[in-house]
């Protein structure tokens, strides 16, 4: 037996890397999915590939830094499946390892937006159902970032998803509704390419570097996309308030 079968879940940043391996394997165990994401292009293109090949998916264009457009995902959601099941928060931006005093104001606040407002946004608007069904697991996409070794506004935002996670498991422990979370370590996706890291601060990225093991071979999104379907799947039932790290060793050391 498939291990979603017939659940409903959302992926907000579902159209690429971690999020699109992640809807693929929920398609793939029986899960009916919603993709979450800003570009409708892409969106089509995730729905056109795993409609192909089997899968039950479909897209909402949407930004989750917006609090109007989570709650819109949630309410299409329901009035098209009438649950949701499982909440993915994989939608993020890119670290670019700028340390404290250089980074901008506006820079910190739109990062925070994505990688912690939206969170947030959606966690609130999802448990309103899960609440009325008894019923629901939620994975949030953390990163090992949340360490510490990342961009201020980046490590900021991930340790508050660590945070977030933990005490929304404290308060729906013993209900039936779960809240854990996954920080995967460097991981080939959009986010992590040679055009992004460009745009990083390399004297920061190296100084950062010095308390990770960056010699170790990178996860893959597919590797991610297991350990989530794991905090998704009731292969993890009596599991709640937890941070996982894929990352093939990088942190040990620390």
């Amino acid at each position: 037996m498939a291990r979603l079968d017939g659940k409903i879940a959302i992926i907000t940043g579902g159209n690429s890397g971690i999020g699109r391996a992640t809807a693929k394997l929920f398609c793939k165990e029986g899960a009916k999915v919603i993709i979450a994401a800003r570009r409708t292009e892409k969106n089509q293109e995730t729905v056109r590939e795993i409609t192909a090949e089997g899968g039950t998916i479909v897209d909402i264009q949407a930004d989750v830094s917006k609090m109007e457009d989570c709650k819109r995902i949630v309410e299409e959601t329901i009035k098209k499946f009438e649950r949701i099941d499982i909440l993915v928060n994989n939608a993020g931006m890119a670290d670019r390892h700028i340390p404290i005093n250089l980074c901008a104001e506006e820079w910190y606040e739109k990062v925070v937006r994505v990688d912690q407002f939206s969170v947030f946004y959606m966690c609130k608007y999802v448990l309103e159902h899960m609440e009325k069904q008894g019923s629901g697991s939620i994975v949030n996409v953390s990163s090992i970032g949340s360490q510490g070794i990342a961009g201020i506004a980046y490590s900021a935002a991930k340790a508050a998803v660590n945070s977030m996670t933990r005490n929304i498991a404290i308060q729906y422990a013993g209900t039936g509704i779960r809240c854990n979370a996954v920080a995967p370590g460097p991981t080939p996706t959009e986010l992590n390419s040679p055009e992004q890291f460009k745009l990083f601060n390399k004297e920061f990225a190296a100084v950062c570097g010095r308390h990770i093991d960056l010699t170790l071979p990178e996860a893959q999104p597919e590797d991610q996309a297991e350990a989530i379907l794991f905090f998704a799947s009731d292969a993890s039932k009596a599991i709640t308030g937890q941070i996982l790290y894929v990352d093939n060793g990088v942190l040990v050391i620390c």
